[in-house]
């Protein structure tokens, strides 16, 4: 069961940039930090 992460992750960080544009710097760190695990596992 492999579900695309990176999408999710893209839209949850866009829409969160949007409401909140002070949060973008920990939304782009923890998405890096996100694809960066998840190119490791696969």
């Amino acid at each position: 069961m492999y579900i695309e992460v990176e999408p999710l992750l893209a839209l949850a960080a866009g829409i969160g940039v949007l409401i909140f544009p002070k949060l973008l710097n920990y939304i782009v760190g923890i998405y890096l930090i996100a694809v960066g695990v998840v190119g490791l596992i696969q």
